[in-house]
């Protein structure tokens, strides 16, 4: 597996990253704990050595998993990256606090990438430069408690320049696929972080599995190539030099063997004029079609009426790429409630609205999916 620079670091990491959001789980979100450490070392077994969880990741669970499975020396074999929410911020003790439970949660003494989560203009302002988070994160480097300082990021591309020229920061972390190109940071975002030295990590990859599960239409493009849609998604940022490793959030085994497999003959520049064919002619079929945005991280849920809301989505989305309307009816009202109740419970309250990393007006897009199935 060819290794990438990580920006200015000197650090050389796998072109794939381990993304510990979406663990094998329950319908009620319970976390098979066994299967994911085995999941976790299996990738580093075979290469994998970039590891990204968060805080908040399975409601905590994400960074005490990961802990016990860089237990019996894994930990020396991998770049560990966590998230400090800056949004339950109070004070700038609040940082301490929180680094230091992250610390004992993922029982290490330091953290080789540490992020200020989902970083947007109000986030920025109102909480790290407030409370002088970044003269913490300073204080915490000197400590030996972190390496390596970064943020990920949710908002449009100015505010991204703007915090990118406000410290030097050592790496970023942007959502990018071939249909994001110009949402958020995009494509710009990537190529302007890069110039000032930064190492760029890559989440959403897959749009959350969108393009994983590409319609027909989509499909037929792809199929004479003899790639998959996975591979297509995750070669198109491989093929970028910007790009210095891509999260994937690997819920099975099959999905790490494979992700392993097309990341150990990924470069940069491996593109041809053909290639680049390709994903334009995809790009103008995803661009003709009337879907949600959602990318289903589920940081809408849970929801105070139990609104199974990215599961909502799914149904939607899958109706207007090409799935018959009555297929995804039935979903709507049988596979939809196996995780919370369907579109039409929506109250309007907007509290997901506050924190969709996708600034997405959901209780509109609710009102549409109920009036398209239940209209």
């Amino acid at each position: 597996m060819q290794l990438r620079d990580f920006g200015k670091t000197g650090v050389k990491v796998s072109p794939i990253g381990f993304g510990m959001m979406r663990l094998p789980a329950d319908a009620e979100g319970n976390v098979d704990e066994e299967r994911a450490i085995a999941m976790l070392r299996s990738a580093i077994d075979n290469g994998l050595n970039y590891v990204d969880t968060a805080f908040n990741y399975h409601n905590g669970n994400s960074e005490k998993i990961t802990g016990k499975a860089l237990l019996d020396g894994y930990r020396d074999k991998v770049y560990l990256a966590t998230k400090a929410p800056a949004w339950m911020f109070k004070s700038g003790d609040d940082f301490d606090t929180i680094l230091d439970k992250q610390l004992e949660r993922l029982q290490t003494d330091h953290i080789d990438f540490y992020l200020l989560h989902a970083m947007n203009a109000i986030a920025f302002e109102k909480k790290v430069q407030r409370y002088g988070v970044l003269e913490r994160l300073e204080a915490a480097r000197a400590a030996g408690k972190i390496k390596y300082v970064g943020f990920s990021f949710h908002d449009k591309l100015d505010v991204f320049k703007n915090i990118c020229d406000s410290y030097d920061w050592d790496f970023c972390q942007i959502q990018l696929n071939y249909i994001d190109t110009v949402y958020q940071a995009g494509i710009e975002g990537l190529k302007y972080a890069a110039s000032k030295g930064m190492g760029v990590a890559i989440m959403e990859p897959l749009r959350g599995g969108y393009l994983a599960n590409v319609p027909k239409a989509v499909a037929d493009v792809f199929a004479p190539t003899g790639k998959t849609a996975v591979e297509w998604g995750l070669d198109y940022l491989w093929n970028m030099p910007e790009v210095s490793v891509v999260l994937s959030g690997m819920s099975d085994e099959e999905q790490i063997r494979q992700n392993l497999e097309y990341a150990s003959r990924s470069s940069a520049g491996m593109f041809t004029a053909e290639d680049e064919d390709v994903i334009k002619k995809v790009q103008g079929i995803f661009n003709s079609y009337d879907t949600i945005s959602c990318t289903g991280c589920s940081y809408c849920l849970p929801c105070p009426k139990n609104v199974g809301i990215p599961y909502n989505f799914v149904v939607y989305n899958n109706y207007k790429t090409g799935s018959p309307f009555e297929d995804e009816k039935k979903r709507y009202n049988e596979w939809v409630t196996v995780f919370g109740q369907k579109a039409s419970a929506c109250v309007a309250c907007h509290k997901c609205e506050e924190i969709c990393p996708q600034h997405l007006k959901i209780s509109d897009l609710l009102k549409k999916v109920a009036e398209t199935f239940e209209g």
